[in-house]
This record gives C-alpha cells, structure tokens and sequence, in this order.
C-alpha cells in the first residue's frame, strides 16, 4: 500500500473545510489544511458574520427613532464608521484565531498559502510538496464582476468592510441577497442609495408575494430601486463617478458596488491540467459522495456551487467524513433548507414558493396574513410584517413558510424544525400561541379569501 504523508488534505479553511479537518482528525486520520487568505473563510471575514455585525449596527437608526414613541429622549447621537469597523475587526480576528485553535487542538496540519495539485494524490504548497490519499476542496466562491468599461471602478462586497470612510451616495448594482442587504444597511447609515437590477424583480427564487412586499418597504425607507435596468460603462468624475446605463440615462455616484453573484473559486489550482470535470460556471461536479471523476478528490460547499449556504457546506463536511472514517451514511438532506436575507425588514424562508408549489402539487392552500406590529404602533414607523404558509391541500402537509418583518430568521429557524417533522395545517391550528408575539400569526393564519 501506497505510504502517503496525509489521509486528507483539505484546500480552505473555510467553515465546510475546517469542520471536514477537525471531524476527521478526531476519527484518527492524518490531516493538513491549506489556506491562502483567512482562517473562517468568506463567512467569518468577508461574509455572514461581519455583514450581520453592519446590520445590528444599522438597526440602531430605527430603534433610536422608536424611542420617543415609549417615552425616551434621546440627544446627541451619532455614528462612526471608523469605529464600528475597527471593532468589527477585533471581532473576526478572534473568530480567525477560534478556527486556528480548534484545528491546533484536533493535531491538524496547517499551511498558509496557495495550493497547486500536481496530480490526484500530490499538492504544492508554501514551498513544500506533499502527498496524501485524499484531496478536498473546500475553496469557496468569489464576487463575479462583469467586463464592462470602468470595471476598475467597482467595488464589490469583499471591499464593503474595509471601506475608510462611508460614501454620501452609492449605486449598487444586483438584486440579490447580497444587494438587498447592503442597500439597507447603507441607507440606515445615511448613505443615497440606489439599486440597479436588469430584471423586473429582486430576489429571483424567493415567493412572489415576498418580492413585491419587499420592493415596496425598501422603497418607503428611501431606497431608490430601479428595474429593467443595467450599466453601460463607469466613468471617473473627480472624486464621483458617472454611471451610464443601457438605456442611455446617466447618474453620478461616489461608489458603485457590484452583488451580481458569485462564482466558484476552482481556478488556478491546476483541476483543469488533472482532468477534473467543471461545469460552464466552473463549479466542480461532484457525485452524492462529493467525489469528482478523479476518485481521490472531493468537492464541498459553494466551489461545487448547489446549495451556497454556510450551514450546508458543514453538513457536507460532517457527512464526507462520516462516510469516509465512520464508516457511517448520513447524507445531507437538502430539502426544506431555511434560508434568510438579513435586509430591513428581514426575510426568512423554509419550503416551497408558490409558484414551485404549485408546479409539483395538484391542489394547494395559501395562507397569508399582513400587520402592523405592534411595536410599531408606539413607534411610528410605517412598516408591516407578511407571513405566508403554502399546504398540501391533500394532506394538510405544510410545504412552505415565508415570511418579511423583525426577528423573521429567528422564526422561521423553529418553523423549520416544525416543517422537517411533517407538521400539517391542523398541527400548526392546534398549538397554542405565545401572545403578544409576531410569531403567534403562523397558527392563527387564515386561508386566502375567507
């Protein structure tokens, strides 16, 4: 038998590919990670914790303006953003040193610096070669910007949390989670904000119902969205830009951010000289095992670009390992996976859409309901709350929940658990709720058009 120096040899430090290191090190194998940039990967540096840090930060606006509704005064307040990065810096630094510790702790080998594959058992590395009999890739993805004119101009979502000082107006270009969330926070933070998006609706993939009722809250906060709309070119103007769009208009900006998705990072680390199959995206393919056609070298999280969520990528780590040194079959089920977009007002998400519903189901139930918090009748603010759940008309299976308002992530998150379990309608209508909650609404919800 082949001596190699690892059993496993993990590319990226990243949350899916630290979990893999530290699961299969405490089962008893050899294990090495490379990392070029941070250890934590886009989530813990450039992604899901620093963002949500910005968005706590933005909600002070609201919750300042809501004071004097319950009796508060409040004088003098103000914002630095010089401070609110500073001390989100301290922040992912101890989460960088928390990941480090942790694969220090379980006797993993650690390599700072870019990997290339010589072949399907050996890696280069920080100077060193080293061979090992399986190879993961745990790469992650990386901001797609498209090649118009004046691309050196764009900033993107990487460059967000690191800015010296907040621009007085931005555009920003997308209408994904990514736009959406950093449109609100940047209006919350005072900033002119405008989001440009080629299609007639944000969120592409979210329920109907959620897009509309979205579009039309950011638009009440100030935020300026325009559809059907796509950049031409961007020009320097002095310290501003000039922003020309395909239909000939023109605006003037200080920063234009880019959220026009995400492609896999799988380049550069010689997959193509191996033979490793990528599709047009270049994601890797990998099979229900997460190996590629070259059978010592798997693939997880968002590099295999299927479900690009954090939480994923770690249940795609612990399942490769607990097939590979358990010798135990827990594969990860990807249906009925909660997601959530931390925007003004929050979305959150579990199940099916309507419009998907209704593709798969002969006949469905929709259950919806639309009010004023009740935080905001002291508080002013004229903003509502949706909730929506889709059921299988036949089995009163609940098969989707969605909703927009405060806390919607923390709800939906119990929800999900109830949807897993196979909770009906009738299940939902027989719990008792908790009052005065938002989430009590979701078993009280009435049928459309009763």
């Amino acid at each position: 038998m082949t001596d190699y120096d690892y059993d496993l040899f993990v590319v990226g430090a990243g949350s899916g590919g630290v979990r893999a290191a530290n699961l299969a090190a405490n089962q008893g194998a050899r294990v090495a990670v490379a990392e070029v940039r941070h250890f934590g990967g886009t989530c813990v540096n450039l992604g899901c914790v620093p963002k949500k840090l910005l968005v706590y930060a933005a909600q002070f606006k609201d919750d300042f303006a809501a004071a004097a509704g319950f009796g508060w005064t409040l004088d003098n307040a103000s914002f630095d953003w010089p401070s609110l990065i500073a001390n989100k810096n301290r922040e992912v630094e101890r989460l960088q040193a928390v990941y480090q510790h942790h694969l220090q702790q379980s006797r993993v080998t650690i390599f700072n610096g870019k990997v290339q594959l010589l072949d399907a058992h050996t890696v280069a590395v920080a100077g060193a070669q080293c061979t090992a009999k399986r190879i993961l890739l745990a790469t992650g993805g990386w901001p797609f910007v498209p090649d118009i004119a004046g691309k050196e101009y764009i900033v993107t979502s990487n460059d967000m949390f690191s800015l010296d000082k907040l621009p007085e107006r931005i555009v920003i270009v997308g209408g994904g989670y990514i736009a959406v969330e950093f449109a609100s926070i940047l209006n919350s933070l005072g900033v002119d904000t405008t989001i440009c998006h080629r299609e007639p609706k944000l969120l592409a993939g979210f329920d109907e119902d959620i897009r509309d009722f979205l579009a039309t809250a950011l638009r009440k906060q100030g935020i300026k969205i325009l559809f059907d709309c796509d950049v031409q070119s961007i020009a320097a103007a002095g310290d501003a830009y000039n922003v020309r769009l395909l239909n000939g208009n023109t605006m003037v900006t200080d920063l234009v951010m880019y959220a026009t998705g995400r492609t896999p990072n799988s380049r550069g680390f010689g997959l193509e000289q191996l033979g490793v199959a990528l599709d047009d995206n270049g994601a890797i393919i990998v099979d229900s095992h997460y190996q590629t056609n070259l059978p010592s070298i798997y693939a997880l999280g968002d590099v295999t670009d299927r479900v690009n969520l954090t939480p994923v990528a770690i249940a795609e780590g612990e399942a490769l390992v607990n097939s590979l040194y358990a010798m135990q079959q827990r594969p990860v089920d990807y249906a009925n996976i909660p997601t959530a977009v931390f925007c003004q007002p929050n979305i959150a998400s579990v199940g099916l859409t309507e419009a998907k519903a209704r593709q798969q189901y002969t006949d469905i139930d929709i259950y919806k309901t639309e009010f004023k918090p009740l935080k905001n009748t002291l508080s002013g603010k004229d903003e509502n709350t949706l909730m929506k759940m889709v059921v299988d008309h036949a089995t009163g299976k609940v098969i989707g929940l969605h909703m927009v308002g405060a806390d919607a992530p923390e709800i939906i998150q119990g929800m999900a658990v109830a949807m897993r379990a196979g909770a009906t309608k009738a299940l939902f209508d027989s719990t008792i709720g908790i009052h005065p909650t938002a989430a009590e609404e979701f078993v009280t919800l009435q049928q459309v058009g009763t």
